[in-house]
């Protein structure tokens, strides 16, 4: 097979069987991972997470995501925080929404347009309600999730699932929530794991801190902290392959750049916009380490 750094020549057959097989999944993957990787720092069960008074997003936050397999832009995505039209019991009620799509050539052959969103809690930052609205090219599927925190309980299309804390999210709510996790006490090569509902079960991420590191990105060179997700060896990753994250270390904290080896080539996710963000990008604030 041809150089997964070259963008051509490609086959229309070996296009399409690289995003079945590759952008697919693994974009869902990569970015579960980048979602969650921040997720439950302090999680075992039973325990109660920590977090700021304060939020680090407002309400207009729009961050964009392109996810290139080598040099070729494989797809794109986009995360916004709104007011929610939707009412529950607190009226302070956050929409978070992301949308992915392919792009390029993988668009061409095979098309991905997924859409997520979830609704929180603005003060306790649970969620209340999750959906999604999956297209994968000829394949359609939509789920929801409500959640129920104080039974501990939460209820998708294929039934009822408990929690092993009250705390427990989605793949949105769980990205926004670790976004205000008190980091303080977390140590270099500390691990922990991410407990989250998705795809009708209650699963779990373990991650790896891996320290303080400045990195050039699309919107210049920021200090970040870095993660490492752990990952599954198989038919897309590599034996000893390491999924690499970098959130900022500012008072923001969103993820700028994720990376990973795999069988044939390298994935990379970087964000390339940002706008309405509740503090300028890089700007250190209390709860930086």
């Amino acid at each position: 097979m041809e150089s997964p750094a070259l963008p051509f020549p490609f086959t229309k057959g070996k296009v399409k069987l690289l995003t079945f097989l590759f952008v697919t999944p693994y974009m869902r993957n990569l970015f579960i991972a980048a979602v969650l990787c921040l997720g439950s720092i302090y999680l075992t069960y039973g325990q109660t997470l920590p977090y700021l008074p304060n939020p680090t997003y407002k309400e207009g936050e729009k961050l964009t995501y392109k996810l290139r397999y080598g040099i070729i832009s494989a797809a794109t995505g986009t995360l916004k925080v709104e007011k929610s039209k939707l009412r529950f019991s607190n009226p302070n009620v956050y929409h978070l929404s992301a949308f992915g799509q392919t792009s390029g050539a993988f668009s061409v052959f095979y098309t991905v347009k997924n859409q997520y969103d979830s609704y929180i809690d603005g003060d306790t930052y649970l969620p209340y309600l999750y959906t999604e609205d999956i297209h994968e090219g000829s394949y359609t599927r939509r789920e929801y999730a409500t959640f129920d925190h104080k039974s501990k309980k939460v209820t998708g299309k294929k039934g009822t699932f408990t929690s092993p804390t009250s705390q427990f999210f989605d793949l949105l709510s769980a990205y926004y929530f670790s976004r205000n996790l008190d980091l303080s006490s977390l140590k270099k090569g500390g691990t922990f794991k991410i407990s989250y509902f998705l795809n009708d079960e209650v699963a779990q991420l373990g991650v790896r801190y891996l320290g303080v590191e400045k990195i050039k990105t699309p919107l210049g060179t920021v200090e970040c902290l870095k993660f490492s997700p752990e990952i599954t060896p198989g038919r897309i990753f590599k034996k000893d392959s390491q999924l690499l994250l970098w959130v900022t270390n500012d008072g923001n904290r969103i993820p700028v750049k994720a990376q990973v080896e795999i069988l044939i080539g390298s994935v990379t996710m970087e964000l390339v916009q940002a706008s309405g963000l509740k503090y300028k990008l890089g700007e250190r604030v209390s709860y930086s380490k």
